[in-house]
């Protein structure tokens, strides 16, 4: 029997998923292809609605070999493992002649542990372990969650938390699950035959397909203990989030509450030299965190080194102390004495970490807005460390002994793949080199008609926007936008704090027009009330770009406050830029300009989700138009039909809502 073409592969999935076959799916699966064969890495931007997860998956499938797919979001996790891996398996096994197996893994924490289900979690202040369940109050918001997961436990097969709806908070959670590092060990463990984190491994091990998350990826590649299965296709989707994602993962932190949780753990297990040794360092730690200042620290300053390798030696002690030493009147020693290992470890990896002080790291003091009043104005700092970059680590980890595709609707900025190609460790496209991996770039193009569809507006008669200051003409043209709009609004603000002051404001202006506010309910929620109701208003910040599907007339207008540069005070991204500058590069282009171009690319990305579309995204910053980087971030956006006239803008949204209006009352008519 001949082979099957890939062409006929993929005309059988589209079919089985009720699609049509778009000219950018069809590219972009045979540009998989090739680079799979040839062993090769590809950069690929699909836009909105090309079908692009089928234009992996097939290809993937048809060559027989384990690929692993890493999301950014669970959206697209859940929708790959439950909807478009199963009917693509199905509607190929025909011409295959096999089912390919696909399996989802996650970290270890986001599943259920069945010890501290039902043995108790380790308690810090008293001997042993506490029943959670006894100690929480049945009628209190954890105890009817805590209660929720015990049943919860006997009839999930999977032990995934997503998998458990309606969800419960993260302090439940954290009582029935254990991070990687406090396991004790299927072997070790009395339900290690029956543990579904150890299940969910089992089940990757045998897949042909592994779907996992970005964070689990890069686990994976930084701390060198393999997680994930042997596999010769790694395929990235949302690959504009990879980066961002990686940094969180190889980013340190101490805090004093972090600190005295681990001496309060430790002190139990050892000796009261040790303990008391511990117990000193952390204090000293805690005195000098009381004053810490935010901001970077280019230089550890002379106490705060003190502080941490004492901090750094006392934990050495105390965990060759935990290793000797046996306490049969302390109740399961095993996962006591493993949980309080945990905490020591991660306080002396971070401490150790910051004293080595090496040149790729980037060491601040952060504060956070003090919860539980004065008594506790302390617990609102921390000492963080991140890579300076993780192009060095991506490049070593990510590229070599396998093909690597990355995708997303959003890879190309300023017109050129090589921005982000630079943050992953790759060399601009074609540069030949023995440490530089090739790759290709390849853009699908859209199925949707950009200029036809929709209208790029720039406020070009606003003040420039100051850091802080009063932006009173940007509410009203805000004001005016929405009343014209007829509500449909998606407002994408530069910070949380602006989405509030906009939506008190506006909420008083026009109250004709329901305004919803990110925090105010879950996500899910925010946007099933914002997709239900035409009239209603959504406001958010830049994590609100990611997860907003909603094609249709209920969003018609996306605004943005203002372009969004990261904050000068952000040490991480201030130091990238700075040493972009030592290097002889251009230190605002490579760093802020380009996170800025990302984010406006995914946020203007809102608007157009479906063919019948129509819609302006709104900038509300002059900057755009008058700035010279301005030509930069418009290539970075889908190719809208541009304009600076405010009355043109409100006259075509006027159009555009009543054009949606006549349809709803057409629906309501039949």
């Amino acid at each position: 029997m001949t082979k099957p073409s890939l062409s006929e592969l993929l005309h059988a999935a589209v079919t089985a998923v009720g699609g049509t076959e778009r000219p950018g799916q069809v590219a972009m699966a045979e540009a998989v292809a090739e680079a799979i064969d040839d062993g090769a890495h590809l950069l690929v931007q699909a836009g909105t609605g090309t079908g692009k997860s089928l234009g992996y998956l097939v290809p993937a499938l048809a060559q027989g070999e384990r690929v692993v797919v890493a999301t950014a979001t669970l959206a697209l996790q859940r929708q790959l493992v439950e909807r478009d891996l199963p009917r693509t398996v199905e509607s190929l096994h025909p011409l295959l002649r096999r089912r390919p197996e696909f399996a989802m893994l996650k970290g270890r924490s986001n599943y259920l542990c069945l010890h501290r289900l039902h043995e108790g979690v380790p308690q810090d202040e008293e001997e042993g372990l506490f029943d959670q369940f006894e100690a929480a109050a049945p009628t209190s918001k954890l105890g009817q969650d805590l209660l929720r997961l015990r049943d919860w436990s006997d009839e999930t097969e999977t032990g995934d938390r997503d998998d458990l709806t309606p969800g419960v908070s993260d302090r439940a959670w954290s009582q029935v699950s254990v991070s990687s590092r406090e396991c004790l060990g299927a072997t070790k463990c009395a339900y290690g035959a029956e543990c579904f984190a150890e299940a969910a491994r089992e089940r990757a091990k045998l897949a042909e397909v592994v779907v996992t998350n970005h964070a689990l990826l890069a686990i994976d590649a930084i701390e060198g203990a393999p997680v994930l299965p042997q596999h010769e296709v790694l395929i990235v989707d949302e690959a504009h989030e990879l980066v961002s994602r990686v940094t969180g993962v190889a980013t340190g932190e101490l805090t004093p509450g972090q600190v005295n949780r681990a001496v309060r753990r430790a002190a139990k297990l050892v000796d009261e030299k040790a303990a008391d040794q511990l117990q000193t360092a952390a204090e000293g730690f805690e005195r000098l965190m009381e004053l810490a200042l935010p901001g970077r620290l280019e230089e550890i300053p002379e106490d705060l080194g003190y502080a941490l390798m004492a901090l750094r030696d006392a934990c050495r002690t105390v965990i060759s102390a935990i290793g000797s030493t046996r306490d049969k009147s302390v109740q399961d020693e095993d996962a006591v004495r493993k949980q309080a290992l945990a905490s020591v470890e991660s306080v002396h990896d971070v401490a150790e970490r910051i004293t080595n002080g090496s040149e790729w790291d980037v060491v601040w003091y952060e504060r956070h807005e003090p919860r539980g009043g004065a008594a506790h104005r302390w617990s609102g700092a921390s000492l963080r460390v991140a890579p300076m970059s993780v192009s060095g680590l991506l490049r070593e980890k990510l590229f070599t002994e396998r093909s690597v595709i990355l995708t997303s609707a959003t890879l190309k900025l300023g017109g050129d793949f090589n921005g982000v190609g630079a943050s992953l460790g790759l060399g601009p496209e074609g540069a030949e080199g023995d440490d530089l991996p090739q790759w290709k770039g390849v853009d699908v193009g859209s199925p949707f008609d950009y200029p036809r569809q929709g209208i790029l507006y720039v406020a070009k008669h606003l003040a420039r926007p100051a850091r802080d200051g009063d932006r009173g003409d940007m509410l009203d043209e805000l004001t005016e936008l929405i009343q014209a709009a007829g509500g449909r609004t998606l407002g994408l603000f530069s910070s949380m704090r602006a989405a509030q002051l906009a939506a008190e404001e506006l909420r008083s202006r026009i109250p004709e027009f329901p305004i919803l506010l990110q925090g105010e309910e879950t996500l899910g929620e925010l946007i099933k009330n914002f997709a239900a109701d035409p009239k209603t208003c959504l406001f958010g910040t830049l994590s609100l770009w990611q997860g907003v599907d909603v094609p249709g007339p209920s969003c018609q207008l996306v605004v943005m406050d203002k372009i969004p540069f990261p904050r000068p005070d952000d040490p991480l991204m201030s130091a990238r830029q700075k040493a972009v500058e030592e290097a002889g590069g251009n230190g605002f282009m490579a760093v802020a300009a380009t996170h800025a171009a990302l984010l406006m690319a995914q946020g203007a990305g809102r608007l157009v989700r479906a063919s019948g579309d129509r819609g302006v995204v709104a900038v509300l910053d002059q900057r755009l138009a008058t700035a010279r980087y301005g030509s930069y971030l418009k290539a970075s956006l889908p190719d809208f039909w541009y304009t600076t006239d405010r009355n043109q803008v409100r006259r075509s949204l006027a159009a555009i809502d009543a054009a949606a209006q006549g349809a709803e009352a057409g629906t309501a008519a039949q």
